[in-house]
């Protein structure tokens, strides 16, 4: 009975903080943050799910994928596209971009069949590379309309309109509140399936293969099922950066930001939800605050970076999101007795 009641309490207590989190950011950041910071808030969103399909591969079924930026680029692009060539509603945008882009992820995935550890990653490195110089030859997104995108000249015209937004989000403070709510979305699609069956066979496939093979778990079936579902939450993120964005050019992707991204989703944790919160928050809100708010040259967040996942593959392995809360408990322990001790000495005294 007492194991029942500390399991629903502490259901409550992660249900009032998950609330709390999602009210402060649909409701406070809009009312103390200025322009930039809106715009830096809803990219921080934007990656935080980049994060999470990194979190799903690597933390839940133990894949190593470099690859989630070119996802992020792919449904960047198909949204772009389609709002050029299209008048679908958004909704139908984000959707498409996220289909497209999951069965893009299930063919790269593929080789994920075969492949493990650093041969994987450098399957998915070269992916992000391969993305990254198509687009920059295409001169992405080309200004034309259609969907080839080749305006007259075949270079981005300056006249290019940007990539529309919801009727009811246009402003960038409505915009933002709609990103937000459209991540939380994502968010619980994949908290249902890592509570579900398939994050028990993910989870099984990490510790051991041919464990989870005699135990009767399809490793093909939840491999692609992996693949798929890191992939359609990145393609739907990567159509809302384009709307931000308006008009994205090629040199927004690099590739090097896959690995940026690796790093920070290590550092906030693989293995929690909520590490892919304080990877989003790493990946935006430190380049911006050290390149618009500071003056320093963002180049030394890598060296920031390159101390902080060093630190957590030594002493941390599950990131800050683990490993903060356990922090803070100890400290609180600590002057807890601190106190109990001193009133005890008190007491003693004459």
């Amino acid at each position: 009975m007492r194991a029942v009641l500390r399991v629903e309490r502490g259901t409550i207590v992660r249900g009032v903080v998950i609330v709390g989190v999602l009210a402060v950011a649909l409701f406070g950041v809009p009312y103390v943050a200025g322009a930039d910071w809106i715009t830096t808030s809803t990219s921080i969103a934007i990656y935080t799910v980049a994060a999470l399909g990194f979190g799903i591969l690597y933390g839940r079924a133990g894949m190593i994928s470099l690859g989630q930026v070119a996802l992020l680029t792919i449904g960047c692009w198909i949204g772009t596209r389609l709002s050029y060539a299209t008048s679908l509603p958004f909704p139908v945008l984000l959707l498409a971009a996220g289909g497209i882009t999951c069965a893009i992820g299930v063919l790269v995935g593929l080789p994920a069949l075969r492949l493990s550890g650093l041969y994987l990653a450098l399957v998915t490195l070269m992916f992000a590379g391969a993305t990254t110089i198509v687009l920059s030859v295409n001169d992405f997104p080309n200004g034309g309309g259609g969907f080839s995108g080749r305006s007259a000249t075949g270079a981005l015209a300056t006249s290019t309109p940007p990539v529309r937004r919801p009727s009811w989000a246009i402003a960038d403070v409505a915009f933002y509140r709609y990103t937000v709510i459209v991540c939380a979305i994502l968010f619980l699609l994949a908290l249902l399936h890592v509570a579900g069956k398939p994050g028990r066979a993910w989870a099984s496939i990490r510790e051991s293969e041919p464990a989870a093979l005699a135990a009767g778990v399809n490793i093909t079936l939840y491999k692609l099922w992996a693949f798929a579902l890191a992939s359609f939450v990145t393609g739907v993120a990567g159509c809302l950066l384009a709307a931000q964005v308006g008009v994205p050019r090629a040199i927004t992707f690099q590739t090097q930001d896959s690995l940026t991204l690796a790093a920070t989703a290590l550092i906030g944790g693989i293995f929690s939800l909520w590490g892919a919160l304080v990877a989003g928050v790493f990946q935006q809100a430190i380049p911006f605050l050290f390149q618009a708010q500071w003056g320093i040259n963002p180049n030394f967040v890598l060296i920031i970076f390159g101390a902080g996942l060093l630190q957590v593959l030594l002493t941390a392995p599950g990131g800050l999101a683990d490993q903060l809360p356990k922090d803070l408990a100890r400290l609180g322990r600590l002057v807890a007795s601190r106190v109990r001790e001193q009133a005890d000495a008190e007491k003693k005294a004459p």
